[in-house]
């Protein structure tokens, strides 16, 4: 079976649209979520001006798409470690060098949580935040069946990135995996 000429312009939409996401948080990173338009993102994107007016409506459109794809890209990840974790030392170990490597490259997560703030002032936002909150949760039920745990977990893990944010020396694995083990173990 062979594609329609239609699906290569389908594809190549959706690869556009990926790009100017990404360079949507490649501004927020640099600049914070007011130094997003539609051109400052088309040019970061090297696409043509009109680029992101095209496929993003407005700036709330292309803010949505960028925390809707963070989102559910760390919900994604925090799903598999959760698959593989068994309520052993070792599956804290995993999630500890996965926080470590994300706080290596600040800049993407520094995007997230200027995004993921933004979820604070418009509702209608919450719902991407609520699949990743509900992703550390079903990771923290690998270890406790207890809500109060649950929830406690929740907030180490936010509070423990947007800490690394603010400090010259980010928690480094062996640091994650201390607050980890005192939370779940």
């Amino acid at each position: 079976m062979t594609a329609s000429p239609t699906d290569g312009r389908l594809l190549k939409g959706e690869l556009r649209r990926q790009e100017l996401i990404e360079a949507t948080l490649r501004v927020v990173a640099r600049e914070g979520v007011a130094g997003v338009s539609h051109r400052a993102v088309a040019r970061e994107a090297n696409q043509p001006a009109t680029a992101a007016a095209y496929y993003f409506k407005s700036i709330d459109d292309l803010l949505t798409a960028a925390l809707t794809a963070c989102m559910d890209q760390d919900a994604e990840r925090m799903r598999r470690l959760a698959e593989n974790a068994d309520g052993g030392p070792e599956g804290l170990t995993a999630l500890a060098e996965l926080l470590a490597n994300v706080m290596a490259g600040p800049g993407r997560l520094l995007a997230e949580y200027e995004l993921y703030l933004l979820a604070a002032r418009r509702p209608e936002l919450r719902t991407s935040t609520g699949r990743w909150l509900d992703a550390i949760a079903g990771y923290a039920l690998r270890y406790t069946d207890d809500p109060v745990r649950v929830r406690i977990f929740k907030g180490v893990v936010d509070g423990l990135l947007l800490q690394g944010l603010l400090t010259d020396a980010p928690p480094t694995a062996a640091e994650f995996e201390a607050v980890l083990r005192h939370v779940l173990l």
